[in-house]
């Protein structure tokens, strides 16, 4: 889990989304986090994470729902969702965090 580590401990806020491809609700998200990391830019960043080949790193978040989307910023937790948002509200929520 050390490259997990890498990759939340950023000055930008970092968006993980936590999907699976059998999961309609996440990939109805996949069009909504495209449009989020455009309009972010290099203000931000969002990885999408695949819970069905990652299942030790979601265990050890608890990640139950999907999707379920946590940011992080400097290594920390500062926000957790499970369910589908849409673009303009996550846009809004990881804007506070730049």
């Amino acid at each position: 889990m050390s490259k997990f580590g890498e990759l939340i401990d950023l000055n930008v806020p970092v968006l993980l989304d936590f999907y699976a491809d059998w999961n309609e609700q996440s990939t109805t998200m996949h069009g909504v986090l495209r449009d989020v990391a455009a309009a972010l830019g290099d203000k931000g960043k969002v990885i999408k994470i695949d819970v069905d080949k990652n299942k030790e790193l979601s265990s050890a978040l608890r990640v139950k729902g999907l999707p379920t989307l946590i940011i992080y910023k400097k290594g920390e937790m500062v926000w957790r969702q499970s369910g589908q948002q849409d673009a303009n509200t996550l846009i809004g929520i990881l804007k506070e965090y730049v």
